[in-house]
């Protein structure tokens, strides 16, 4: 035998009480259906709680509500029944409603509405939907009789939270159905007391009902069928890639149930827990998916944990003092208050010292909490050996959940991981001995960032997502969009790391959409569509997205937008960029950023601040954590200079090479911002620093590579007239070094403390001479490099090979997640 359970949205209109009674007539379920426990009609109960509060307020202008919801089922009544059976269900139905509006009349007049009556009210929502989906079954050729179970679940008199007394109700249950052959179709929910006043079982009553009913009759299976595909690994409206769990042992589905899994409610299991009936968890709007089976026994979990849940809102109540240490009862002290003031403590943690506990309780239990505490401890408060308590609210609870936690190491550690990578800071942690449950109390406004966080580290098969916001869609920008859409599928299939590209900007406009922007179509899209660009909306955004592994990319220029990296990264969202302003800017701000990245666990990456695409100052970082001491570095650092010197050979004067530069785009439309070498002079600095030097960009020494009167020239036009006229000293400079053997190249040297840039003369042999067109080359001479240095020589500049650099730190990230 099998006793189903469908909830309000099973019965809620004529598309589902169709799909309901399709499957009690499958072939699963076909004569072998013992009672059918029903809600109330979707959002009828929370309908009826609203007028009843509404009435309690001296506001009679709940009758119209109250005539919505009679509509409601007067049309259900109309779509499937016909002459005396429609004519007798909605004279029952306006009988119902005439009764709920005398007794709400009644709670106007007294301005008081007592637990006893809204359970009264609250019961209308089943004594409706239930008979009428009798009758409804009956006419579509499955014979169905209606089942009120207040005579039949009896309980204590809770209102509003009552518990049932099993051995009356299961002896009530037999006996009864022992009368009533046929299928029958249960009130859920509802109860009444050994007087006979009517009561309700609280949150999750209906598939409590169930359980009841499946354990007083032993029944094969409880099957709850609601409008999910069962028991998921999360909520899937915070989660998108929650999934089913096939099954779940009891005290799992417990413990999920118990930190806030919408599916089940706690007490619902207990009845068939201690009968050894499985529980099926299945949708009905899709009936051949097999759901969940919760049971005593079921297969280990092919995942570390079972699941993750939470408690939306919790308050916490933290008590702390000397007063607490040793001293023998004092927890049972405190608790008892709590319990006198029937406050229900939903978690607890206490320290080892005994110096503190906390615990959290529902929000609105909060300030009664703190009062309680206040009063039991008033004589510990006054002699300051107690400190009041404190009451932190807009918390929320994650636990963490399976049997596969007990003896396995790392969990708990991964969990956390997850949490601190992603800023979510921990207010209080709980485990309990079983080891099937590790809760954390987090910020509410950081529990969807943490569900998710969690949720990838364990289940998703070792796939790590970055969420990624991209400033600049100039040449390397732009590239950089245009390579994530074309490797973004290799990188999901090959390597499990999905780039999600959530926020989009230039210097006009800005795009953000939380679900995810095509990549291939991103800039046409942002033009399109996207708002006026607007720097500290933008970053208020990324903020309030608070998706976990999120990332910006910076990809400009800007001074600006390179002050803010240091409030992004406090924002606990991760830094790429080319961006030299920020790290070559003042040595404080340098040091703040860096800092910040290595304390918090942040990544802060530059690596295209130098070289573009070559491993620079990932090489010197090495070295660093390797023990290796950098002594000294050599390095041609500028593309537009090495392209100019590389081919400075005599057969072309100097200004000549300088035209040719800027016409294949080595240079800035102004040749000056790359031969003024301030550029060479940012990086330069960079490297300085990378190896432990502090310096400030004015302790760089730049030799001048032009003559003044270039850098005074009007506009670029004038400029080169001025460049023309020095052609001669730079051939003459030219000839002398050729005269000796050797070639001019612009270097960078670093060494004891200080940088400097100069002209140099460079012989045959030198690394330096090896170079071609635009490349840039790093002599890195160490403690181990000392007789033959490390050379990094290729293309330092130039969209695809810069944007790649930044594609690799993007991917840098995703591999250093959980």
């Amino acid at each position: 035998m099998l006793v189903l359970k469908f909830g309000g949205s099973s019965v809620g209109s004529p598309q589902a009480i169709g799909k309901f009674v399709d499957i009690l007539k499958d072939k699963d379920h076909l004569g072998r259906v013992r009672v059918v426990v029903v809600s109330a009609l979707s959002g009828i109960t929370d309908g009826l709680i609203e007028v009843a509060n509404q009435a309690a307020g001296g506001n009679c202008g709940y009758t119209d509500a109250v005539e919505v919801m009679q509509e409601r089922h007067l049309d259900l009544s109309a779509f499937f029944l016909r002459d005396r059976d429609r004519e007798e269900a909605d004279t029952y139905t306006r009988d119902c409603f005439t009764e709920i509006k005398r007794i709400l009349d009644g709670v106007v007049i007294l301005r008081e509405l007592s637990p006893r009556i809204l359970d009264t009210i609250m019961s209308f929502g089943e004594r409706l939907s239930a008979p009428l989906i009798a009758r409804i079954c009956t006419v579509l050729g499955l014979p169905a009789d209606y089942l009120d179970t207040r005579p039949l679940i009896t309980t204590d008199e809770q209102y509003g939270t009552a518990r049932f007394l099993a051995a009356e109700s299961f002896f009530n249950i037999k006996s009864t159905l022992a009368k009533r052959p046929a299928l029958q179709i249960a009130t859920g929910f509802i109860g009444a007391s050994a007087e006979g006043n009517t009561t309700t079982l609280g949150r999750g009553g209906s598939d409590l009902t169930a359980a009841i009913f499946g354990a007083a009759i032993d029944a094969e299976e409880v099957e709850i069928w609601t409008d999910v595909d069962g028991i998921l690994t999360a909520d899937p409206r915070l989660v998108k890639n929650a999934f089913t769990i096939e099954a779940i042992s009891y005290v799992e589905a417990m413990e999920l149930s118990h930190f806030g899994a919408k599916v089940l409610h706690p007490p619902t299991i207990r009845p068939a827990l201690e009968k050894g009936i499985p529980i099926r968890v299945r949708n009905t709007f899709n009936a051949a998916g097999k759901g969940t089976i919760i049971k005593d026994e079921v297969a280990p979990s092919p995942f570390p944990i079972r699941g993750i849940s939470s408690i939306k809102k919790v308050a916490l109540i933290r008590v702390q003092g000397s007063g607490m240490a040793g001293v023998a009862g004092f927890s049972s002290r405190l608790f008892s208050a709590l319990a006198r003031r029937k406050i229900n403590i939903i978690l607890i943690s206490q320290a080892s010292s005994e110096y503190s506990i906390c615990f959290a309780v529902l929000p609105q239990d909060g300030s009664a909490a703190a009062a309680a505490i206040k009063e039991e401890l008033t004589w510990e408060i006054s002699s300051r050996i107690i400190e009041a308590p404190v009451v932190e609210q807009d918390l929320s609870i994650i636990a963490v959940v399976g049997a596969r936690m007990k003896k396995t190491s790392g969990i708990s550690g991964k969990v956390f991981q997850a949490l601190g990578r992603n800023g979510i800071n921990v207010a209080a942690i709980a485990q309990g001995s079983s080891e099937l449950n590790i809760s954390a109390v987090v910020s509410a406004h950081d529990a969807a960032k943490a569900l998710n966080a969690i949720h990838e580290a364990f289940f998703l098969s070792g796939v790590r997502s970055v969420n990624l916001f991209l400033m600049g869609t100039g040449l390397i920008g732009g590239t950089l969009v245009k390579q994530i859409a074309e490797h973004r599928e290799i990188l999901a299939d090959e390597h499990k790391i999905r780039i999600n590209l959530v926020g989009i900007a230039n210097s006009r406009k800005m795009l953000f959409n939380i679900e995810g922007i095509e990549p291939g179509n991103a800039k046409a899209l942002m033009e399109a569509e996207g708002e006026t660009f607007d720097l500290s909306t933008l970053l208020k955004r990324m903020r309030a997205f608070n998706l976990p592994n999120m990332a910006f990319c910076d990809c400009t220029a800007n001074d600006e937008i390179a002050l803010r990296h240091g409030e992004i990264l406090q924002s606990s969202i991760s830094v790429i960029t080319p961006n030299k302003r920020a790290v070559a800017g003042s040595l404080e701000y340098y040091k703040l950023l860096t800092g910040y990245s290595r304390e918090r666990g942040i990544p802060y990456l530059y690596e295209t601040t130098v070289g573009a695409g070559l491993p620079i100052i990932s090489t010197l970082r090495d070295f660093s954590v390797s023990g290796d001491k950098v002594r000294r570095i050599e390095a041609v650092l500028s593309g537009t200079l090495s392209f100019i010197f590389n081919n400075f050979d005599g057969s072309k004067p100097f200004s000549v090479l300088v035209r040719e530069a800027k016409a294949k785009g080595y240079t800035e439309p102004d040749p000056r911002d790359d031969l003024n070498a301030m550029d060479a002079a940012r990086k330069a600095l960079i490297l300085a620093r990378e190896c432990g030097m502090s310096l400030e960009f004015s302790s760089v020494e730049i030799e001048p590579i032009l003559p003044r009167a270039c850098f005074e020239a009007p506009d670029v036009e004038a400029f080169f007239a001025e460049l023309e006229k020095a052609d001669g000293e730079f051939e003459q400079r030219r000839a002398e070094a050729a005269a000796q053997g050797k070639a001019l190249r612009y270097i960078a040297n670093i060494e004891e403390g200080s940088a400097r840039l100069s002209l140099r003369a460079e012989p045959p042999g030198s690394p330096f001479r090896s170079l071609v067109d635009s490349d840039n080359i790093v002599v890195i001479i160490t403690d181990r490099y000392t007789a033959l240095p490390m050379v990094i020589k290729g293309p330092g500049a130039g969209a695809q090979v810069t944007a790649g650099g930044i594609f690799a730190d993007i991917v840098r990230i995703a591999r250093s997640l959980v």
